[in-house]
C-alpha cells in the first residue's frame, strides 16, 4: 500500500496541477458552461446528478462485466484453439488480424439491423473489442514456452494434455493477463459504444441526452465515470495477477 502511494502521488499531483490551470482558464476568461466547464462545476453536477446517473452507471457496469466474461472466454478458447491446432491457426489468425481493422463504430449499425436493439448485437460489440487482446496475448505466452523444459516433459513421458496444462499455460499466464488488462479497458469502451445502439439505461445513453441538450458538464461527468471505471478494471486484473503469477514477481524482484 505504502509502495502505491509512493508512486501515485506524482500522477495525482500533475492531474490535480491540471485541474487548478483548467479552473482558471475558464474562470479569467469567463468561457461558458455550455461551451467549457470548470472542474468544480463538473464536480457539483456529479454529486447533486448522482441519483439520476447512478442508474446509467450500474447497467454500464453490467454490460462490461458480462462482455469481458464472454470475450475472455472466447479469446482463450480461440487462442487453446490455434495453439494446438497450427493447421487452424495459418488458415484463422489472418482474418482474426483483418477483423480487426473494421470499424466498430461502423459495424454496430450492421449488428442493429441484423440482430435489432437487445442484448445480442451489445454483446457481440464488446466481445469483438475484447477476445482479439486475450487471443494474441495468450497465444505470444505460448510461444514463450521453455524449449528446454518442453523437450525434459516429452522425453520424461508426458503427454500432449500434461505438456499443456502443467507447462504451457503457466508459462503464458504473464502474457495473458497483460491481454486481460487491456481488454478490460476497452470492455468499458464497447459497452458505451453499444449503448449507443439503442438502449434506456447506460453512460453511452446518457452521454447522448447530455450532449444533445449542451449539457456539457454532464458529458464530462461520463468522461470521468468512463475513466474511473476502466482504472477500477485494470486495478482489480493487476491485483489477480499478482496472485497466480507470484513466481514472476520474485523473478522481477531479484533483477
Amino acid at each position: 500500500m505504502m509502495k502505491i502511494v509512493s508512486k501515485g502521488w506524482r500522477p495525482l499531483l500533475v492531474l490535480l496541477l491540471l485541474f487548478i490551470v483548467w479552473e482558471t482558464i475558464v474562470i479569467k476568461f469567463s468561457i461558458p458552461n455550455w461551451l467549457l466547464p470548470s472542474p468544480t462545476k463538473i464536480f457539483y453536477e456529479g454529486f447533486d446528478g448522482w441519483s439520476n446517473f447512478y442508474p446509467h452507471l450500474l447497467s454500464t457496469v453490467k454490460l462490461s462485466l458480462l462482455g469481458f466474461a464472454l470475450g475472455l472466454l472466447i479469446g482463450l478458447l480461440t487462442a487453446i484453439l490455434l495453439h494446438l491446432l497450427p493447421f487452424i491457426r495459418e488458415s484463422i489468425y489472418p482474418l482474426l488480424i483483418i477483423s480487426q481493422n473494421i470499424p466498430i463504430i461502423v459495424l454496430a449499425p450492421l449488428l442493429v439491423i441484423w440482430f435489432g436493439f437487445g442484448l445480442l448485437p451489445k454483446m457481440i460489440v464488446i466481445t469483438l473489442v475484447c477476445f482479439f487482446p486475450i487471443t494474441v496475448a495468450a497465444l505470444d505466452g505460448f510461444k514463450q514456452t521453455s524449449n528446454e523444459l518442453k523437450h525434459y516433459m516429452i522425453m520424461a513421458g508426458a503427454s500432449n494434455k500434461q505438456l499443456f496444462w502443467k507447462l504451457e499455460l503457466p508459462y503464458a499466464l504473464p502474457s495473458l493477463f497483460s491481454g486481460l488488462k487491456i481488454s478490460a479497458t476497452y470492455s468499458v469502451m464497447g459497452a458505451v459504444i453499444s449503448e449507443w445502439l439503442g438502449a434506456k439505461n447506460g453512460i453511452g445513453v446518457y452521454m447522448t441526452l447530455a450532449s444533445s441538450s449542451f449539457r456539457t458538464d454532464r458529458v464530462f461527468v461520463a468522461i470521468f465515470a468512463i475513466v474511473t471505471l476502466s482504472l477500477l478494471f485494470f486495478s482489480i486484473i493487476v491485483l489477480i495477477e499478482r496472485r497466480f503469477v507470484r513466481w514472476q514477481l520474485k523473478g522481477a524482484k531479484l533483477k
